[in-house]
C-alpha cells in the first residue's frame, strides 16, 4: 500500500460515500478535500479538474480526498440541492480529520458547483485555513453569504467561461478584496473556458504555485 490512491467509502448522512484517497507519507501533512461539479449536469470526483486539483496537492505533499456526493457513482442517496451535498462535504472532511488528526493545515477546494459547497464549508468550519474556488458561478448562486470570508484562498476562473459573465466575478473579487486580514487572489486564465477544456496545463500551474506559496509559510 505505498502511497497508493485508495478506493475508500466514507459514512455520509445518506448512507455511504465514495471517495479517493491519497495519505501524505510526510507527518503532520497539511489535509485537502476536493469537490466534484453539479451532479445533475454530469459531474463526479473524476472530472478532470477535479482530478488535476487532486493531482496538484498530492505532488505537494497533501493527504488528500476527492469525493462523490450522494447519488453519484457508488455513492448513496440521492440529488439534494446543494443541503445534502454540503452535509456530504462536511462528512468526509470530518474522516479527513479523523485519519490526519496531526495535520499541519486545512484546505478546501471545489470545480464549479463544488467550489460553492467549498465555500459554504468553509463558512461553517473554522479549521479550514485556506481555500481554491475553480470556475465559481456567482450569477448563479448567490455568494453574499461570504461577508465576512474567514480566510484567504484562490479563485481561479477562465476569460472565455461561458456560463458566468465576467462582471459577476468582477463584483465577487471587489467584495472580497475590501475584507480587512485575508487576502482573496483572483487569477484569470485568458484562453479559458468555464471547464479549461485546453487550458488544464495553466490552471494546475496556476493552483501549484498557489499551494507552495501558501504551504511555505507554515
Amino acid at each position: 500500500m505505498d502511497n497508493k490512491i485508495l478506493e475508500i467509502f466514507i459514512p455520509g448522512p445518506a448512507g455511504r460515500l465514495e471517495a479517493k484517497y491519497f495519505k501524505s507519507k510526510k507527518n503532520t501533512s497539511p489535509i485537502a478535500l476536493v469537490l466534484q461539479p453539479h451532479p445533475q449536469y454530469g459531474g463526479t470526483m473524476n472530472n478532470k479538474v477535479v482530478v488535476d486539483t487532486f493531482q496538484t496537492f498530492m505532488d505537494n505533499d497533501f493527504s488528500v480526498c476527492r469525493v462523490n456526493f450522494r447519488g453519484v457513482g457508488k455513492s448513496d442517496g440521492e440529488f439534494d440541492n446543494g443541503q445534502g451535498e454540503l452535509a456530504d462535504a462536511a462528512a468526509a472532511l470530518d474522516w479527513l480529520e479523523r485519519e490526519n488528526f496531526d495535520n499541519s493545515q486545512c484546505w478546501v477546494s471545489g470545480f464549479s458547483f463544488g467550489s460553492l459547497i467549498a465555500m459554504q464549508l468553509l463558512m461553517r468550519r473554522p479549521e479550514i485555513n485556506r481555500f481554491i474556488a475553480i470556475s465559481p458561478q456567482p450569477n448563479v448562486y448567490d455568494f453574499s453569504f461570504l461577508s465576512p470570508c474567514p480566510t484567504s484562498g484562490l479563485v481561479v476562473y477562465g476569460k472565455k467561461d461561458e456560463l458566468v459573465p465576467v462582471e459577476y466575478i468582477t463584483e465577487l473579487d471587489k467584495r472580497l478584496s475590501a475584507q480587512k486580514g485575508i487576502k482573496v487572489q483572483f487569477n484569470m486564465i485568458s484562453d479559458a473556458n468555464h471547464f479549461f477544456s485546453k487550458t488544464s496545463n495553466a490552471l494546475i500551474k496556476d493552483l501549484d504555485k498557489y499551494i507552495k506559496k501558501e504551504t511555505a509559510l507554515y
